[in-house]
C-alpha cells in the first residue's frame, strides 16, 4: 500500500482521524467590505477557521462650503480636509466575540454661504479609529479686492498599529470680482480630493474612499459646496 508523507508545520491529525490544516496557516480565506456608512456587527464565531484579522478603516472626508457672491464680486471657498486612516492585524484570542464596526459618512454640502459638514470616523471596535475630516468654512466676504483664505487642516492620526492622520484642503484666493481659484480637497489614504476651480460653479466632487470636497466659486451667483467622500472598512480573513 502507498503511504503519504505530510508536513507537519502546517496539517495535523484531529481526534476523528481526519487530516486537517493546522489554524493560523491557511493564509487568507476571505475579505469583508463594508462601503455604506452605518453600524455593523463582526462576530467571530461566523468563521470558526479564524486565526487573525486585518482591519483597515478609512474615515470620511469633509464637505465644502458653497458660495453666493453679490452681483459682479467673487467668492472663493476653502477646499475640505480627507478622512484619517488606520489598519491593525489582530489575533483572534484578542477579538471579543462581536466587534462593532462604524464606517463614517461624508460631510455634508453647505448652502449659500454656509460651511460643509465634518466626516464621519470609522473603526472596528477599539483595534482601529480613524477621524473624520473637517468641512471647509465660509470664511471669505463677497467682494472684488484681492484676497486669500486658509486651507483646512486635516486631522491626526487615530487609533491602530498603523495609522494617518487626512490630508489638508487646499486654501483659496480672489484677485478680483471675476477672477479666483477655489480650494482642492484633501486626499486621505484610499482617495483623492475634489480639484481647485477657476470658473464658478458648485464644490468639487472626491474620489474614491475618504477624500475631501473641493470648494466652491461664485462670481455673483448661488452655488453650494458637495458633499465629501464616505468612509470605508475592509476586514482580512486569515484562517
Amino acid at each position: 500500500m502507498a503511504s503519504v508523507c505530510v508536513c507537519s508545520d502546517y496539517f495535523q491529525v484531529n481526534d476523528d482521524g481526519e487530516l486537517c490544516l493546522k489554524p493560523g496557516t491557511m493564509g487568507l480565506r476571505q475579505t469583508l467590505f463594508f462601503k455604506d456608512p452605518g453600524t455593523f456587527q463582526f462576530e467571530k464565531a461566523d468563521y470558526p477557521w479564524l486565526a487573525r484579522v486585518q482591519v483597515q478603516v478609512q474615515a470620511g472626508g469633509g464637505g465644502s462650503a458653497g458660495a453666493d457672491a453679490a452681483a459682479s464680486q467673487a467668492l472663493v471657498r476653502a477646499g475640505a480636509a480627507g478622512g484619517g486612516w488606520s489598519q491593525s492585524l489582530i489575533e483572534v484570542a484578542a477579538l471579543g466575540a462581536v466587534e462593532t464596526i462604524v464606517v463614517g459618512a461624508g460631510g455634508t454640502a453647505g448652502g449659500s454661504n454656509g460651511g460643509g459638514g465634518t466626516g464621519g470616523t470609522s473603526s472596528f471596535g477599539g483595534f482601529a479609529v480613524a477621524a473624520g475630516g473637517d468641512g471647509s468654512t465660509a470664511a471669505q466676504s463677497s467682494g472684488t479686492a484681492s484676497d486669500a483664505v486658509s486651507g483646512t487642516s486635516g486631522p491626526f492620526a487615530g487609533t491602530g498599529q498603523y495609522a494617518s492622520g487626512g490630508g489638508a484642503g487646499g486654501g483659496g484666493i480672489r484677485l478680483s470680482g471675476t477672477n479666483g481659484l477655489s480650494g482642492g480637497g484633501g486626499d486621505s489614504r484610499l482617495g483623492l480630493g475634489g480639484f481647485a476651480r477657476a470658473s464658478e460653479g458648485v464644490g468639487t466632487a472626491p474620489r474614491g474612499y475618504g477624500g475631501g470636497a473641493g470648494g466652491a466659486l461664485s462670481y455673483g451667483n448661488d452655488y453650494n459646496g458637495i458633499d465629501g467622500g464616505s468612509g470605508l472598512v475592509i476586514v482580512e480573513l486569515y484562517g
